[in-house]
Formats: C-alpha cells, sequence, structure tokens
C-alpha cells in the first residue's frame, strides 16, 4: 500500500501547521478519501473514516460555533482521539481554541486554507489518487501521438527509441523512453509518466543520449499521459499470420486495466513512425463511431447477399 506524508499535502497545498515539521514526515496518508464530519459533531462515530484526512467548510463550522461550549469540547475531543492524519478548516474560517488544543493533545496537525471546502475536497482528492495510486514500471516508450497516449513495447533492440525519435521529429510528444512508470488513477484510466533520473533522454544505439527538450524544445516533451493504445513491436516471423482485417481486437493487460492492443511486425523497409501515426489516428476515428473495418466487411457482406440473390 502506497502512502504521502502530510508534510507533502501542505507543501502541495500551500498549507501551515504550528506542528513541527518530524510531525509532518511522520503522519501518512494512506486513502485518498476525504471526509467531512457531519454526524461525528453530533457524537455519531459508528463508520467513522477515521483514515482519511478530515475537512470542514460554512456548514461544519456554523454547527460547531453553536453548540455549547462543553459539548463542542466533548465532540471535537473525541473526533480527535480517532488519530486521523490531519484537521483542515477551509474558506479562511477562524480556527476554534479547542481544536488547536487536542491538535497538541493528540499530535494531529491542524491546517487552514482559503480555498471554499468543494474546491479544495475536489483538488485533494483528485491529487491524492495520483500519489497513492498502484503502479508499475515498464521497460517501453510512451509518445502522445495526435493527442492519443501510446505505449510502445517489444524486445530490446527492436527499435522504439528510433520509433519515437522519428515521431518526435514529425511533432509528437515524448513521456518516456526505456521505462514508463504507470499509475492507476482509476478504475479503467491508466496514468503514464517518466522516472526523474531520466526525463527527457533517449538512448540511441551509435550515438548514446540525447535531451529531447534541448534538441526539439519544450513542445517536444510532456510530463504524463493518459495510456490509450499498446504497439508491440516483434520481428517479423515467415509464417505467422497477422491481423489484416483488424476484426477481432486484442488488447494488453495492465494491473487489471485492458487497453487496446495493436501487433506490428518488422522488418526493413517499414516505416514504423508512420504506422504508429496511422494506428493513433484510427484508435481517434473507432472512439468517434467509425470504424473502416466494419464499412469494408459491410460491403463484402452486401456483395455476397447480392450474388447470392
Amino acid at each position: 500500500m502506497y502512502s504521502v506524508s502530510v508534510e507533502r499535502l501542505a507543501e502541495e497545498f500551500k498549507l501551515n501547521s504550528k506542528l513541527d515539521s518530524m510531525c509532518l514526515k511522520k503522519r501518512l496518508i494512506k486513502t485518498s478519501a476525504v471526509n467531512r464530519p457531519a454526524l461525528q459533531l453530533a457524537g455519531f462515530f459508528d463508520y467513522f473514516e477515521s483514515d482519511a484526512i478530515q475537512v470542514i467548510g460554512k456548514v461544519e463550522h456554523a454547527y460547531l460555533e453553536r453548540l455549547e461550549p462543553v459539548f463542542r469540547e466533548q465532540v471535537l475531543r473525541e473526533l480527535f482521539s480517532y488519530g486521523f492524519p490531519c484537521f483542515i478548516v477551509c474558506g479562511g474560517l477562524y480556527i476554534f481554541p479547542e481544536i488547536l488544543v487536542f491538535s497538541e493533545e493528540f499530535s494531529i496537525p491542524v491546517f487552514s486554507t482559503d480555498t471554499p471546502e468543494l474546491y479544495f475536497i475536489e483538488n485533494v482528492t483528485k491529487w491524492l489518487k495520483g500519489e497513492l495510486a498502484q503502479r508499475i514500471t515498464i521497460h517501453g516508450v510512451l509518445v502522445d501521438i495526435y493527442g492519443v497516449g501510446v505505449l510502445i513495447i517489444g524486445d530490446s533492440g527492436i527499435g522504439k527509441s528510433e520509433a519515437a525519435l522519428e515521431l518526435i521529429k514529425r511533432g509528437h510528444r515524448l513521456v518516456a523512453d526505456d521505462a514508463v512508470e504507470i499509475k492507476k488513477v482509476s478504475y479503467n484510466t491508466l496514468e503514464g509518466t517518466c522516472p526523474e533520473l531520466i526525463k527527457h533522454f533517449i538512448e540511441i544505439r551509435g550515438i548514446g543520449v540525447i535531451d529531447v527538450k534541448e534538441l526539439f524544445g519544450v513542445g517536444s516533451i510532456k510530463p504524463l499521459k493518459n495510456i490509450e493504445l499498446v504497439i508491440k513491436l516483434e520481428m517479423w516471423q515467415d509464417g505467422k499470420i497477422y491481423s489484416r482485417m483488424g476484426l477481432n481486437d486484442d488488447y494488453y493487460d495492465i494491473m487489471g486495466v485492458k487497453v487496446l492492443l495493436n501487433t506490428i511486425p518488422v522488418r526493413p523497409g517499414r516505416n514504423l513512425a508512420v504506422i504508429c501515426e496511422v494506428a493513433a489516428m484510427n484508435l481517434r476515428q473507432r472512439l468517434m463511431g467509425y470504424s473502416a473495418e466494419d464499412i469494408l466487411n459491410k460491403r463484402i457482406e452486401s456483395i455476397k447477399i447480392e450474388a447470392g440473390n
């Protein structure tokens, strides 16, 4: 299970805390869920999401303000006793003195932000999903081709980096070469990025390592991209039957997400960059509801019917 420190959360969203930085580093967030305590402020703690960060806005703040001081102190003490990662007051609202007292007592960071609670929760949830997502690293190249995230895989030396270099020259953008870090940010969404160590670099055999950003400019790179198509390069095998009509789709499984797979046989004379471009454009066309394979198949069936009559 992945986790992120409360300190990183504070840095990302520019939050301030009175607790020392070591405390912030030690407190970890392990779920992307964000909880707005409602019934808990009334004293009901069954099914309380105590592992989630706790956020209050205008409604919760107004309710606490109207409580008798003794009862407010009681429910806040019980709330903080559950040891959640941190407590955040949104909308620039003032922090009740009792909250600061229990923050010190239970060593739970308390933050304040001027951002309204709805916007803050939306942004934090999205960020946490990315930080806590299941992830793997795959040997391959990830390129943004016409807005389609294309993951190119295949044996070492098959020509993945060379194909990516040609695509970059043709105006497309590199995300990662050699090692692609993939996060499963939702049930069916995969997000690819590059390890910091090799970001913007491509290794070309015979030349060495080149810096794509410096050679081709900032427009030739992209920090991350959703993976929508996998192209597998393999050496041409005589006698093997390769798909010519494309009527049956193949898929590549990445952490339980099935991504459309095109297997491209490689042999001298084939322009891999152009083939990758066409594969990306064909996917875009299919997503817009047009399938050349289906149209051709219908024409063939129509001819067969006419011939039979």
